[in-house]
């Protein structure tokens, strides 16, 4: 008897280690939990196809939104195990425990990670007409006006929630927020003036911002953004202490054999060296993870920062989703 489970183990461990040799035998599945033409799709679709180019073999992008990212994000954590399904996420993934009182999976034990992929600064913008000259009238106006002022968001979890849940912490200030089904909407309603201000991702507000349809004020990122030179950081604009960068990470189910592993991760960092991939990713204002951030290690300890960093500012802000 105990011979014949070991024979079975030695012989589950021959077919892993083959399946793994032979690996990608067919198209990976990027699983982007976003709407398609988001932030997060855009990026998702760059670098599928930088990893794709190495891996020799399609890496497609499956759009699996709803609930703050959560469905597609369980929709991994609940896959084979074999490098075939991976998830592309940004700091939602890190927010989501505290924002959801159930989830269907454990952010922390339920993935293996692959490696950071990417950063993204964020820019305060409003609409064309909004009264405030820079960031510091900006700011000066939110606190007078209070919930005379409309934020819009592109719903809960999602990005540019957390940059208005950061940023009201930061100054103390209560406003009327407006939740948006995506990003698309929300920036379509402020052009159209629908409400006063949003900070969102650099890939959503370039455009409307060189079409001058929409006003400018300040980048989140410890740096002025590349792709947005003459915008103030906001600590640059008088908001001390205030940085904040979307990061993007690449997950594997939990149990993913280990030589597939080093095969994504080898996959993406060559990706993120790549100089048509860099180079799109340079006009979206993204910054490419550095080799020492795109691994397992390092992704693992950025998310467990994160979930710690999140958690009071969500829960002192009193929002939750069902």
């Amino acid at each position: 008897m105990i011979r014949r489970t070991l024979t079975a183990l030695a012989l589950a461990c021959l077919a892993t280690g083959a399946a793994a040799e032979d690996y990608p035998s067919r198209f990976v599945t990027l699983v982007m939990p976003y709407s398609a033409g988001g932030p997060g799709d855009t990026l998702a679709r760059i670098v599928g196809q930088g990893m794709g180019k190495v891996l020799g073999k399609p890496v497609v992008i499956e759009n699996t939104a709803g609930a703050g990212g959560t469905i597609g994000s369980a929709r991994v954590a609940g896959s084979e195990p074999d490098g075939y399904t991976l998830l592309m996420n940004h700091v939602s993934h890190a927010t989501n425990p505290s924002l959801y009182r159930k989830l269907r999976y454990d952010t922390e034990t339920d993935f293996q990670p692959i490696g950071v992929v990417a950063d993204l600064p964020m820019a305060f913008v409003a609409k064309k007409d909004f009264p405030a000259k820079d960031f510091g009238e900006l700011v000066a106006y939110v606190k007078a006006h209070k919930e005379d002022v409309a934020y819009g968001h592109a719903g809960i979890g999602s990005a540019s929630h957390l940059c208005g849940l950061m940023f009201f912490s930061a100054i103390q200030t209560k406003v009327t927020t407006v939740p948006y089904k995506g990003s698309g909407p929300a920036m379509n309603d402020l052009i159209g003036g629908q409400f006063d201000f949003i900070c969102d991702q650099t890939i959503n507000v370039v455009s409307p911002i060189k079409s001058g349809v929409i006003k400018p004020y300040a980048v989140t990122s410890p740096e002025r953004a590349a792709i947005l030179p003459d915008l103030p950081t906001a600590e640059e604009a008088g908001l001390k202490g205030f940085q904040l960068s979307i990061w993007y990470g690449m997950f594997a189910p939990k149990g993913t054999p280990k030589p597939v592993v080093d095969k994504l991760v080898a996959a993406l960092n060559a990706a993120l060296k790549d100089p048509e991939v860099t180079s799109k990713l340079a006009g979206l204002g993204a910054v490419p993870a550095a080799p020492e951030r795109a691994n397992p290690d390092a992704l693992r300890a950025h998310v467990t920062a994160e979930i710690n960093r999140w958690g009071p500012v969500i829960k002192a802000a009193g929002v939750y989703a069902e």
